[in-house]
This record gives structure tokens, C-alpha cells and sequence, in this order.
């Protein structure tokens, strides 16, 4: 396990949605408001919001939230994008709105977008603001993200703590940041429902990027590879010009859209600390006792 040190001044970036999911799936079902309605996946998101922001203190930070599985551009390139996974109901739907209203007025900035996902948002906030200095802590145990990864950016999977830098995600995965892309669209993902080619798994295509480097410098010299020490390495050139449009589908959907119009400056990002009576007014809402209320609070 990879312990990289944060960098002192950078750009903390969440990947919100995941940590609503863990939420939802981790605590009770049974925990409502007093209306009823169920709030175990937005008080697991907040306990998780508190915990980082107590820990971290960032002085810029984001939170990215997916608003669909089913109206992201990819899904207008590839319609069975996403198609494997089921829609949130109802009960974590009103949660995940309440969610972007409890990151606001806990005086982080929050960006959503029914066309780009999360990662895209992430992607282009993490390239715009590296120019004016800042480097990216995406928080986040998503493994495509490492694809954004540069000098002094640091991928933080906050349930493991698990904190690694690009050296540390070339060493677990046998290829660099660069490639994932590249690496996904060839093993294909099943979390995304992109298919990848019958016969290619993790390690001969992190063998194969690691000679040919990309996608393209693998096409361009598939005779090239029976030659290589691969297993089944003879057939591996046939089975990738067969499947040459499939891949090349799968790689506009693997890679992160990094110019998304997402538009925000270093001020725009800065922590504001806790709205208090924002923050009351949500709590009140939700039935939150005084134990999270109060550590969210002392944050102000």
C-alpha cells in the first residue's frame, strides 16, 4: 500500500458520487428523517465530507457529482454505455440532491453536468488549474482516474488511505497514467459495460503498452508482436485487427474528458467554511443528531 505524501497546496477534487454509493450501501436503510424518508446514504456522505475536511484542510477543493447513468455523450457514441447498471431509485435520488445542497453549504464548490460524468469534471478542473499551479488530489478509489495523474498529483482512495502518485500506479498496474486509457479499452470494463477483446487480459495488454507504448504505436506495428515474449503472442495481432473499430470505440469511452466547459478560477475553488445556518437548516431536515452536526459546525 502506497502511503505518497499530499502536496501542501493542492487542488483536493472528490468524486462525490462514489461516496454516496458506499453510503447507501453501508449504513441502514432503517435511518429516516422524521418525515420518513430515508438519509443513511447522505449522513454516510457527510460523516465521510467531515472527516476529510477535518484531516486534509484544504485550501482549494471541489466536489464532482453524476447527475445520470444514462445522458452522458458517451451514451450518444456507445448506447449500451452504463446499460448494466441500475438506476438509483427514488429514495437515493432525493439523497444525492440533498447531498450537492449539504457540500455548498459546507463551502465546497460543487460541479455537475448531465453530459460530462464526474471524472470528466474532475479531469478538466485537475488540467486547467495544474496551469496555475495547482496540484490535484482526486479523491477517489476509481481506478480510471489515475489516468489524470501528472508530477505532483496524488490519487487518494480515502476508505483505504491509500495514497498514490503516478510512480506508485505504474508499479501496481505495470503501466503509466497516460495508458490506462488505452490499457481499459483493451481489457475492456465491466463496471462500464465496455467490452474488451476475448483473450486479452490485464497482463498481456499492460505487456503489450509496455513495448508499443499506445494504441496507435500498437496498431501501426501489429506484425511486430508474434515476436514478442507474450503468451499466445502469434495470435494476438489477428485478434486485435478483428476487433481494430471495437477498441477504438472503447477508447473514446475510457478517456477522460479533459476540456469539459467547466469554468473556474483559483478563488472560485477556495474552501469557505460552513454555512452554520445553512448547514443547521439541512440537518434539521435530514433528523441529524448533535454528534455529526456539531463536528461539521466546529468547522466554520
Amino acid at each position: 500500500m502506497s502511503d505518497h505524501p499530499l502536496p501542501a497546496h493542492g487542488l483536493y477534487l472528490i468524486d462525490a458520487s462514489i461516496y454516496l454509493f458506499r453510503a447507501w450501501f453501508s449504513y441502514p436503510p432503517e435511518m429516516t428523517n422524521g418525515e420518513g424518508r430515508p438519509v443513511n446514504a447522505v449522513y454516510g456522505y457527510a460523516n465521510f465530507l467531515c472527516q476529510l475536511l477535518e484531516r486534509a484542510r484544504p485550501e482549494h477543493l471541489a466536489a464532482a457529482f453524476d447527475l445520470s447513468l444514462t445522458t452522458s455523450f458517451r451514451n450518444d457514441i456507445y448506447p449500451p454505455y452504463k446499460g448494466n447498471r441500475e438506476l438509483p431509485p427514488p429514495e437515493l435520488e432525493w439523497q444525492m440532491t440533498i447531498a450537492r445542497d449539504l457540500t455548498e453549504a459546507m463551502g465546497v464548490a460543487v460541479h455537475a453536468s448531465e453530459v460530462y460524468e464526474a471524472d470528466d469534471l474532475i479531469g478538466t478542473l485537475a488540467t486547467s488549474m495544474r496551469k496555475e499551479g495547482f496540484p490535484a488530489v482526486i479523491v477517489s478509489a476509481d481506478k480510471d482516474l489515475a489516468q489524470l495523474l501528472d508530477d505532483g498529483d496524488v490519487l487518494w482512495d480515502f476508505a483505504r488511505d491509500r495514497r498514490e502518485d503516478g510512480a506508485a500506479v505504474a508499479e501496481r498496474m505495470g503501466i503509466r497514467p497516460r495508458q490506462v486509457a488505452d490499457f481499459l479499452a483493451l481489457t475492456g470494463d465491466k463496471v462500464d459495460n465496455i467490452p474488451g477483446v476475448p483473450g486479452i487480459g490485464p497482463k498481456t495488454a499492460a505487456a503489450l503498452l509496455s513495448h508499443f507504448d499506445s494504441l496507435d504505436g500498437l496498431f501501426d506495428r501489429l506484425d511486430e508482436i508474434a515476436a514478442r515474449p507474450i503468451r499466445g503472442a502469434k495470435g494476438i495481432g489477428a485478434k486485435l485487427r478483428d476487433h481494430e473499430g471495437q477498441i477504438r470505440l472503447a477508447r473514446r469511452l475510457t478517456g477522460i474528458h479533459t476540456a469539459a466547459p467547466v469554468h473556474a478560477a483559483p478563488q472560485d475553488l477556495r474552501w469557505k467554511r460552513p454555512n452554520s445556518d445553512g448547514l443547521n437548516e439541512i440537518f434539521d431536515q435530514l433528523g441529524f443528531g448533535r454528534g455529526l452536526r456539531e463536528r461539521c459546525l466546529q468547522l466554520a
